[in-house]
Protein backbone atom coordinates (compact mmCIF):
# COMPACT_ATOMS: atom_id res chain seq x y z
CA UNK A 1 0.00 0.00 0.00
CA UNK A 2 1.35 3.42 -1.01
CA UNK A 3 0.61 5.99 1.69
CA UNK A 4 -0.01 9.50 0.37
CA UNK A 5 -0.17 12.89 2.08
CA UNK A 6 -1.89 15.80 0.31
CA UNK A 7 -0.67 19.34 1.06
CA UNK A 8 -2.67 22.14 -0.58
CA UNK A 9 -4.44 25.24 0.74
CA UNK A 10 -7.53 24.62 -1.40
CA UNK A 11 -9.93 22.09 0.08
CA UNK A 12 -11.57 21.39 -3.28
CA UNK A 13 -8.19 20.59 -4.83
CA UNK A 14 -7.34 18.20 -2.01
CA UNK A 15 -10.75 16.53 -2.35
CA UNK A 16 -10.25 16.15 -6.09
CA UNK A 17 -6.80 14.64 -5.66
CA UNK A 18 -8.11 12.25 -3.01
CA UNK A 19 -10.90 11.07 -5.32
CA UNK A 20 -8.44 10.47 -8.15
CA UNK A 21 -5.79 8.74 -6.06
CA UNK A 22 -8.06 6.51 -3.98
CA UNK A 23 -9.56 5.15 -7.20
CA UNK A 24 -6.23 3.45 -7.82
CA UNK A 25 -5.76 0.05 -6.11
CA UNK A 26 -2.91 0.14 -3.63
CA UNK A 27 -3.16 3.88 -2.93
CA UNK A 28 -4.21 5.25 0.46
CA UNK A 29 -4.50 8.95 1.30
CA UNK A 30 -3.46 9.03 4.95
CA UNK A 31 -3.81 12.76 5.56
CA UNK A 32 -4.50 16.24 4.22
CA UNK A 33 -2.76 19.47 5.23
CA UNK A 34 -3.92 23.02 4.39
CA UNK A 35 -0.45 24.61 4.43
CA UNK A 36 3.23 23.75 4.40
CA UNK A 37 3.75 23.97 8.14
CA UNK A 38 0.96 21.46 8.77
CA UNK A 39 2.41 19.33 5.98
CA UNK A 40 5.80 19.17 7.71
CA UNK A 41 4.18 18.10 11.00
CA UNK A 42 1.97 15.48 9.34
CA UNK A 43 4.87 14.11 7.29
CA UNK A 44 6.74 13.42 10.53
CA UNK A 45 3.69 11.93 12.24
CA UNK A 46 2.23 9.85 9.40
CA UNK A 47 5.41 8.85 7.54
CA UNK A 48 3.80 8.74 4.09
CA UNK A 49 5.55 7.29 1.06
CA UNK A 50 4.61 10.15 -1.29
CA UNK A 51 3.63 13.75 -0.58
CA UNK A 52 1.67 15.74 -3.18
CA UNK A 53 2.78 19.30 -2.41
CA UNK A 54 1.39 22.60 -3.69
CA UNK A 55 3.94 25.38 -4.24
CA UNK A 56 2.15 28.56 -3.18
CA UNK A 57 0.44 28.32 0.23
CA UNK A 58 -0.01 30.49 3.33
CA UNK A 59 1.95 30.05 6.60
CA UNK A 60 4.71 28.08 4.83
CA UNK A 61 5.01 27.58 1.09
CA UNK A 62 5.63 24.24 -0.56
CA UNK A 63 9.27 24.90 -1.32
CA UNK A 64 10.15 25.64 2.30
CA UNK A 65 8.04 22.70 3.48
CA UNK A 66 9.77 20.36 1.03
CA UNK A 67 13.17 21.53 2.21
CA UNK A 68 12.19 20.84 5.84
CA UNK A 69 10.71 17.42 5.03
CA UNK A 70 13.69 16.26 2.98
CA UNK A 71 16.10 17.43 5.68
CA UNK A 72 14.12 15.65 8.39
CA UNK A 73 13.38 12.04 9.27
CA UNK A 74 10.70 11.45 6.65
CA UNK A 75 11.52 8.98 3.88
CA UNK A 76 8.76 10.41 1.66
CA UNK A 77 9.28 11.46 -1.93
CA UNK A 78 7.77 14.86 -2.72
CA UNK A 79 5.77 15.55 -5.87
CA UNK A 80 5.44 19.30 -6.46
CA UNK A 81 2.17 20.40 -8.07
CA UNK A 82 1.59 23.86 -9.45
CA UNK A 83 -0.53 25.76 -11.95
CA UNK A 84 2.55 27.66 -13.15
CA UNK A 85 5.09 26.22 -15.60
CA UNK A 86 7.96 28.38 -14.34
CA UNK A 87 11.64 27.49 -14.34
CA UNK A 88 12.24 29.23 -11.02
CA UNK A 89 9.66 26.96 -9.33
CA UNK A 90 11.16 23.91 -11.03
CA UNK A 91 14.76 24.57 -9.99
CA UNK A 92 13.84 25.69 -6.48
CA UNK A 93 11.74 22.55 -6.04
CA UNK A 94 14.60 20.31 -7.16
CA UNK A 95 17.04 22.18 -4.95
CA UNK A 96 14.67 21.70 -2.02
CA UNK A 97 14.73 17.94 -2.59
CA UNK A 98 11.55 17.28 -4.58
CA UNK A 99 11.61 14.16 -6.73
CA UNK A 100 8.87 15.16 -9.15
CA UNK A 101 7.24 18.17 -10.71
CA UNK A 102 3.76 18.10 -12.26
CA UNK A 103 1.41 20.80 -13.48
CA UNK A 104 -2.11 20.82 -12.07
CA UNK A 105 -3.38 20.88 -15.64
CA UNK A 106 -2.16 17.28 -16.03
CA UNK A 107 -4.62 14.48 -16.67
CA UNK A 108 -5.72 12.30 -13.70
CA UNK A 109 -3.82 9.35 -15.18
CA UNK A 110 -0.63 11.42 -15.14
CA UNK A 111 -1.06 12.12 -11.43
CA UNK A 112 -1.53 8.41 -10.75
CA UNK A 113 1.53 7.54 -12.86
CA UNK A 114 3.55 10.21 -11.04
CA UNK A 115 2.71 8.79 -7.61
CA UNK A 116 3.56 5.28 -8.83
CA UNK A 117 6.92 6.53 -10.11
CA UNK A 118 7.85 8.26 -6.86
CA UNK A 119 6.67 5.29 -4.80
CA UNK A 120 9.13 3.13 -6.78
CA UNK A 121 11.91 5.54 -5.89
CA UNK A 122 12.12 7.10 -9.35
CA UNK A 123 12.12 10.78 -10.20
CA UNK A 124 9.32 12.13 -12.34
CA UNK A 125 10.33 14.75 -14.85
CA UNK A 126 9.37 14.78 -18.50
CA UNK A 127 12.23 14.52 -21.03
CA UNK A 128 11.63 18.19 -21.85
CA UNK A 129 12.01 19.20 -18.21
CA UNK A 130 15.10 17.01 -17.82
CA UNK A 131 16.64 18.81 -20.80
CA UNK A 132 15.89 22.14 -19.11
CA UNK A 133 17.72 20.96 -15.99
CA UNK A 134 20.76 19.85 -18.00
CA UNK A 135 20.76 23.06 -20.05
CA UNK A 136 20.59 25.10 -16.83
CA UNK A 137 23.64 23.38 -15.36
CA UNK A 138 25.49 23.23 -18.67
CA UNK A 139 24.90 26.88 -19.58
CA UNK A 140 28.01 28.98 -20.32
CA UNK A 141 27.14 31.26 -17.39
CA UNK A 142 27.29 28.37 -14.93
CA UNK A 143 30.17 28.81 -12.43
CA UNK A 144 32.98 26.28 -12.53
CA UNK A 145 32.02 23.14 -10.59
CA UNK A 146 33.64 22.33 -7.29
CA UNK A 147 36.38 19.68 -7.11
CA UNK A 148 35.25 16.07 -7.44
CA UNK A 149 33.85 14.68 -4.22
CA UNK A 150 35.59 11.83 -2.35
CA UNK A 151 32.38 9.76 -2.66
CA UNK A 152 33.36 9.10 -6.28
CA UNK A 153 36.04 6.73 -5.00
CA UNK A 154 33.26 4.49 -3.71
CA UNK A 155 31.97 3.86 -7.23
CA UNK A 156 33.09 0.98 -9.40
CA UNK A 157 34.19 1.74 -12.95
CA UNK A 158 30.79 0.67 -14.31
CA UNK A 159 28.96 2.78 -11.73
CA UNK A 160 31.06 5.80 -12.67
CA UNK A 161 30.26 5.23 -16.36
CA UNK A 162 26.59 5.01 -15.42
CA UNK A 163 26.76 8.28 -13.50
CA UNK A 164 28.36 10.01 -16.51
CA UNK A 165 25.46 8.90 -18.69
CA UNK A 166 22.86 9.85 -16.11
CA UNK A 167 24.37 13.34 -16.11
CA UNK A 168 23.80 13.52 -19.85
CA UNK A 169 20.11 12.65 -19.43
CA UNK A 170 20.35 9.11 -20.78
CA UNK A 171 17.51 6.67 -20.05
CA UNK A 172 18.19 3.20 -18.66
CA UNK A 173 17.63 1.72 -22.12
CA UNK A 174 20.13 4.12 -23.67
CA UNK A 175 22.70 3.42 -20.95
CA UNK A 176 22.24 -0.31 -21.44
CA UNK A 177 22.85 0.02 -25.18
CA UNK A 178 25.96 2.16 -24.69
CA UNK A 179 27.47 -0.14 -22.05
CA UNK A 180 26.37 -3.38 -23.79
CA UNK A 181 24.55 -4.68 -20.71
CA UNK A 182 20.94 -5.44 -19.83
CA UNK A 183 18.52 -2.87 -18.41
CA UNK A 184 18.29 -4.86 -15.15
CA UNK A 185 22.05 -4.42 -14.74
CA UNK A 186 21.73 -0.69 -15.38
CA UNK A 187 19.01 -0.43 -12.75
CA UNK A 188 21.36 -2.08 -10.27
CA UNK A 189 24.18 0.32 -11.19
CA UNK A 190 21.84 3.32 -10.83
CA UNK A 191 20.64 2.12 -7.42
CA UNK A 192 24.23 1.65 -6.26
CA UNK A 193 25.23 5.12 -7.49
CA UNK A 194 22.36 6.76 -5.65
CA UNK A 195 23.05 4.82 -2.45
CA UNK A 196 26.81 5.41 -2.43
CA UNK A 197 26.52 9.12 -3.20
CA UNK A 198 23.58 9.69 -0.86
CA UNK A 199 21.35 11.02 -3.65
CA UNK A 200 17.56 10.75 -3.59
CA UNK A 201 16.95 9.98 -7.27
CA UNK A 202 18.37 10.15 -10.80
CA UNK A 203 17.45 13.77 -11.50
CA UNK A 204 19.43 14.81 -8.41
CA UNK A 205 22.27 12.68 -9.76
CA UNK A 206 22.34 15.03 -12.76
CA UNK A 207 22.61 18.05 -10.48
CA UNK A 208 25.20 16.36 -8.24
CA UNK A 209 27.37 15.41 -11.22
CA UNK A 210 27.56 19.00 -12.47
CA UNK A 211 28.10 20.44 -9.01
CA UNK A 212 30.97 18.04 -8.25
CA UNK A 213 32.81 18.20 -11.56
CA UNK A 214 31.90 14.74 -12.87
CA UNK A 215 30.86 16.47 -16.08
CA UNK A 216 31.83 19.99 -17.11
CA UNK A 217 29.44 22.69 -18.29
CA UNK A 218 29.59 23.56 -21.99
CA UNK A 219 31.43 26.78 -22.76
Amino acid sequence: MTRILLVDDQALVRAGFQTILTSEPGFEVVGQAPDGAAGVRMAAELQPDVICMDVQMPVMDGLEATRAICAGSSHASVLMLTTFDRDDFLFEALSAGASGFLLKTAEPEQLIDAVHALARGDALLSPEVTRRVIERFAAPSTPAPSPAAPQLELLTEREHETLLRLARGRSNAEIAAELFVGEATVKTHVSNVLMKLGIRDRIHAVIWAYEHGVVAPRV
